[in-house]
């Protein structure tokens, strides 16, 4: 059974394999950006901190991004998907932070939802077929190397956990709410 704290996000359990532990902490970090999104308007959402131009919109569109870069396109080498297909990222490398503004709330999280969803789902995909955490990406970095599943479970809780600390500055920003 999995505990739930008060913000509805699931604990990481305490006494598990290595493979639950990482599914859990990046459950945990994703639980984290829904909470510090949680009940926002569309102004909310475009809110900035200081010089920064980083959004909470904008960070679930990214994020959205980065699931499906990492587990969909690096880790079964599959084509990108809607909207990040037809996006010219050398005309404009910020596009998933920038486009976000023009985007509802509801379609962000949406996005952002079925992303996660899609790595869940790819993720058990690899764990099944036998490579478990040492399964390698399809796709290569340019000087030939593949990162492991394991080594890709951390990069993406180290990003949750990055883009969570600036979430809570830009949500004490908008309604004062604060957190860890």
């Amino acid at each position: 059974m999995t505990d739930i704290d008060g913000h509805g996000r699931p604990e990481p359990p305490l006494a598990a394999d290595e493979t639950a532990t990482l599914l859990g902490f990046l459950d945990y970090q994703r639980a984290t950006l829904a909470w510090k999104c949680a009940g926002l308007d569309a102004a909310d959402l475009k809110a900035t901190v200081g010089a920064s131009s980083m959004t909470l919109g904008g960070m679930l569109k990214h994020m959205a991004l980065v699931e499906d870069g990492w587990f969909s396109r690096s880790l079964h080498g599959r084509d990108r998907r809607p909207p990040w297909d037809t996006v010219d990222w050398t005309a404009d490398p910020d596009w998933d932070w920038q486009s976000a503004a023009e985007d509802s709330p509801e379609q962000l999280f949406a996005l952002w939802q079925d992303a996660v969803a899609r790595s869940r789902s790819l993720v058990a995909e690899a764990l099944a077929d036998g490579g478990g955490l040492d399964r390698l990406a399809v796709r290569t970095w340019s000087d030939g190397r593949a990162p492991s599943l394991r080594w890709i479970l951390c990069h993406m809780i180290e990003e949750y956990a990055r883009h969570n600390g600036h979430a809570d500055l830009i949500r004490e920003s908008v309604d004062g709410q604060t957190g860890e």
